[in-house]
């Protein structure tokens, strides 16, 4: 067993006995907290009609697993070009009780039983089309599952009363929004190629929705109340197991039925990870390489005086950090086929000399750094962060991986597929699609999980609680780091989404940043310094933030100014959602949050009957 110890980020002088101690007092004082409680909900989501599906959830009485549950099903219906019932996701959970418990929820796609390592070499070669377009691009969905789990072990509702607002939002149609148009716009020639995809999400004319436009989508509502009458079984099993084999096969993937009746969830430890002044990081495990990419940059970065110095100089510690974390993250892979060396990478020495081989005026060319495999995933998923007033807590990233994922809509379901299997490594003798070399850790294989950035993190003291989360892909672990030192910094809640961003993966060896991020002077001392900037055109990311300072009462939740978020603050009095016609109520009915309201205008989609 691994003793605390090992896990202590200071100098490997410090003897064991006090870092022993350090770790004691830390969980000491998480303990003493706990009977603490916020008396307050907050959330953060990426659209305003999944928060109001949130506040509805906690307003009949669902405690944060359950607002996590209707989030979730919301998302799958107002952003599938970010989330959906055809993909999957993380959950970090935080119980509250005596000791807060934490538990972390892999509900990541998983490749078909006939996958096989040369599934996408075609004539020698692999097509990189055929692992992001189509159906053979799927990995099998965990997102479902993952909802009847929460809500089955953790949530106090019935599993139909947490998907009842998705289901509506299918049924009755939502506003087509900004965000939706980009997206649809990026994918458009994908989503034009797969008939039912045009179907769904294009209007009549096979073009991007006009902005306003009302989106219905009859069948996925009928999905989701099989599966909220069903459960696992209304998913994996029946008539839409059936519908989503068959319609995968006919479009020339390799899904089967038992794929679909084997499909778990997996509980895993989370990555707990003690930092200065009693905190502690809470974040995602393997499969994820971000929990371990944020735990290494903090102990690093503890190690420099990094909030002593001027802007140019901490964004050189920064970006020093970041090239050497994102080194290590092609070492790890899916824990129930590879052993991650978490213990190695993790280790205070390893740490100290990762922070010491940093030179504080000039950048390391990757290229002098030993090798470590890289890899890209998709840059499009999305994120909420849930606490209830009892603080129970949720952050979630979910992801179909590419906008629209495969853009490969089954018939009669309304499930639009993900393309996760293009986060494997499609080519690990050489380079996969996008031109980085492979990984062995990470090759395709039969039901294995693909690697992943997302990064759903908690961070804990005696006196604060914080839970951070952003889409992004590779680019996840460094805007939640930028967004932690400005929790470290002591800036308001509001500006940590707000941060601008600056990103190095190690490979390609150049720093991509944001409008705004470094003025002319700091451009210009970071490439004297030796790196090599390319600015971006556009913002990136949709950190989604939740914050309890204990000692004070204070709730508080922050979206990120860059999407079109919501994040809201209440306090909880449980009322009952109006019967249906015929029914008796149990309670009496007084008003919910509304849905958000659509405009008065000709429908883009009409209902398929």
């Amino acid at each position: 067993m691994t003793t605390p110890s090992r896990f202590f980020p200071t100098s490997p002088a410090v003897p064991r006995w006090r870092a022993l101690a350090a770790f004691l007092l830390l969980c000491a004082s998480l303990s003493a907290l706990a009977a603490q409680a916020p008396g307050k909900a907050a959330v953060a989501t990426a659209h305003p009609a999944a928060t109001v599906a949130a506040l509805e959830t906690l307003a009949l009485g669902g405690n944060a697993f359950d607002a996590a549950v209707a989030v979730a099903g919301a998302l799958a219906v107002v952003e599938p070009y970010g989330s959906g019932l055809g993909g999957g996701g993380f959950f970090l959970l935080r119980e509250a009780g005596d000791t807060p418990t934490y538990r972390f929820l892999d509900a990541r796609e998983k490749a078909p039983q006939a996958a096989h390592p040369d599934l996408y070499r075609r004539q020698g070669k692999v097509d990189p089309t055929l692992s992001v377009n189509g159906a053979l691009a799927a990995g099998i969905p965990g997102l479902p599952a993952a909802l009847v789990e929460l809500a089955g072990r953790f949530g106090k509702l019935p599993l139909c009363d947490s998907l009842a607002p998705a289901i509506r939002l299918a049924r009755d149609g939502f506003a087509v929004d900004r965000v939706y148009r980009e997206r649809a716009g990026w994918r458009l020639a994908a989503l034009r190629d797969d008939p039912e995809s045009a179907r769904l999400f294009l209007d009549d004319k096979g073009n991007v929705p006009e902005d306003r436009s009302l989106l219905r989508q009859p069948e996925l509502a009928a999905t989701l109340e099989r599966l909220a009458r069903e459960g696992r079984s209304g998913f994996y099993g029946g008539e839409t197991a059936e519908r989503l084999v068959s319609g995968v096969r006919a479009g020339g993937g390799v899904w089967s039925l038992r794929d679909l009746t084997d499909y778990q969830v997996v509980e895993r430890r989370p990555l707990r990870f003690p930092l200065a002044e009693g905190r502690e990081l809470i974040s995602a495990p393997p499969p994820s390489a971000g929990g371990v990419a944020l735990a290494q940059s903090l102990a690093i970065l503890q190690q420099l005086p990094w909030r002593q110095v001027d802007a140019p100089q901490r964004s050189h510690y920064v970006l020093e950090t970041l090239r050497r974390v994102y080194r290590d993250r092609g070492l790890l892979g899916d824990p129930d086929f590879i052993a991650n060396p978490l213990a190695r990478l993790l280790a205070p020495d390893y740490l100290a000399s990762l922070a010491a081989g940093i030179d504080p005026r000039r950048a390391t060319p990757s290229a002098s750094l030993p090798p470590a495999p890289a890899w890209r995933e998709g840059d499009h998923t999305t994120h909420f962060t849930v606490m209830d007033a009892e603080g129970n807590a949720v952050a979630a990233t979910l992801s179909v991986n590419l906008p629209f994922g495969a853009a490969f809509s089954v018939p009669g379901t309304g499930v639009v597929l993900n393309d996760e299997m293009d986060d494997f490594a499609a080519d690990p003798r050489g380079a996969n699609a996008y031109g980085l070399s492979g990984s062995q850790a990470n090759a395709v294989a039969a039901g294995k999980r693909p690697l992943s950035s997302m990064s759903p993190t908690f961070l804990e003291s005696r006196e604060r609680f914080a839970a951070f989360g952003t889409p992004g892909g590779s680019r996840i672990p460094s805007m939640v780091l930028l967004a932690i030192l400005g929790d470290l910094d002591g800036r308001p809640v509001a500006d940590w989404p707000a941060i601008k961003r600056y990103h190095h993966q190690y490979l390609p060896d150049v720093v991509e940043y944001e409008p705004g991020a470094f003025d002319a002077a700091q451009a210009a001392d970071l490439q004297a310094r030796g790196y090599t900037l390319k600015p971006l055109e556009a913002s990136y990311g949709n950190l989604q933030v939740l914050a309890w300072d204990k000692a004070a009462g204070r709730v508080e939740a922050a979206s990120d100014p860059r999407g079109i978020g919501e994040a809201q603050v209440m306090a909880v009095k449980r009322v009952e959602r109006p019967a249906a016609a015929g029914a008796k109520p149990t309670a009496e009915t007084v008003p919910v949050p509304a849905p958000v309201p659509v405009p008065a205008a000709a429908d883009t989609k009409k209902p398929v009957d």
